[in-house]
């Protein structure tokens, strides 16, 4: 394949609540750092910026803005921009995704597209990154995709096109989806220069996150992580942390296969909490670890509690007294009232966010000065 690629950002508005705003803000910065990180290698020819958001400005050469404020579906819209630009080569992303890839990861991208009939993602069963040829397969395995989770697999099992897979790492795994991302982002000061600033200016409670530092170096302490955690994140954890790591591992794929959507969910903690309680659940939970990384939305569609996004972003930061969603409000009271620190969010606090924060760790103590 000789033409170079043209990089694809979906960028759409998360809503219009403060926090809504705030974590839409980061996004907007990541996206623009992601943008002008590509353009900057040469390997890409262009970049087009998809929006909804009228007000939207990007301040980089070759950037194209594709507003269009119809009813949102995904592939629809992918479909037309390809078509609209005559797209031949496409490296999709969405404007939260790898926050953390430098010039030379956009590079190796798109020389990993180079080779023929190969589409290349992030994660094959929840993907927010794919690069993959044009031709005239794609646009039937595209255009009926409600997310682009499932952007990978469409392709996959509906073209030619061979997958692979990027190797699994915080870079290839970190995501802006909450705001529990932006305090880890913040707490390890990662990310580009419009997205440090942003984090910068914002006022975010990080005292529970640096509570659980000390723990990753710690022999005796455990963890508890649950939620839609991949055996990279066992593996990685295994590897990297000192301390013991109990995992609960359930529902992954749960919004690529549409499990949150019709009802399907299921959680073996999602039953325990309801059979015991929310003190009972936060008194055992502290009985099984020093700490608890909980991807909340596995609970909330097991239980099919269709909580908005402002009151889910509440929940993230501790926020309860705002959060109207009656479940949501008592539990995220429990989980900052327990006696351990309880790390709430979505599903890459438990990925992207639990490696960043222990490299962070590691990081703090080498830097710190010897006895």
């Amino acid at each position: 394949m000789s033409a170079r690629p043209t990089l694809v950002v979906f960028l759409g508005g998360l809503g219009a609540s403060p926090v809504e705003r705030v974590v839409n803000a980061a996004r907007t910065a990541a996206a623009l750092d992601c943008i002008e990180a590509a353009l900057a290698t040469r390997a890409f020819a262009d970049a087009i910026l998809a929006t909804d958001d009228a007000s939207l400005r990007a301040d980089l050469p070759n950037v194209t803005l594709d507003l269009d404020q119809e009813p949102f579906r995904f592939g629809h819209r992918l479909a037309g921009v390809i078509r609209r630009h005559h797209i031949e080569s496409v490296v999709y992303m969405s404007g939260g995704s790898v926050p953390l890839f430098k010039e030379d990861d956009f590079a190796e991208l798109a020389r990993a597209l180079k080779r023929d009939g190969t589409a290349v993602t992030n994660n094959t069963f929840s993907s927010d990154l794919v690069a993959f040829p044009v031709d005239g397969t794609i646009f039937p395995a595209v255009e009926s995709l409600a997310r682009d989770n499932g952007l990978a697999r469409a392709l996959a099992e509906g073209t030619g096109l061979t997958l692979q897979e990027l190797p699994r790492s915080l870079t290839t795994q970190m995501d802006i989806d909450a705001p529990s991302d932006l305090a880890v982002l913040s707490l390890a000061g990662l990310g580009g220069q419009r997205l440090r600033a942003h984090l910068h200016a914002l006022d975010l409670d990080l005292s529970r996150y640096r509570r659980v530092l000390a723990l990753f170096l710690d022999t005796n302490a455990q963890i508890v992580v649950a939620g839609r955690v991949g055996s990279l994140a066992w593996r990685y954890l295994e590897r990297e942390t000192a301390c013991r790591v109990r995992m609960f591992a359930e529902e992954r794929g749960l919004e690529a296969e549409g499990r949150w959507q019709d009802g399907t969910a299921r959680s073996l903690l999602g039953f325990y909490l309801e059979s015991v309680g929310t003190d009972r659940f936060f008194t055992a939970l502290a009985e099984l670890g020093d700490a608890a990384f909980i991807d909340t939305r596995v609970l909330l569609a097991h239980m099919r509690i269709d909580a908005n996004r402002e009151d889910r972003f509440l929940s993230d930061l501790g926020r309860w007294q705002e959060v109207s969603e009656p479940f949501l409000h008592e539990f995220t009271q429990a989980a900052c009232e327990t006696s351990i620190p309880v790390l709430l969010g979505g599903h890459s606090l438990v990925s992207g966010g639990l490696m960043a924060l222990n490299e962070f760790a590691w990081a703090e103590s080498e830097a710190a000065p010897s006895g």
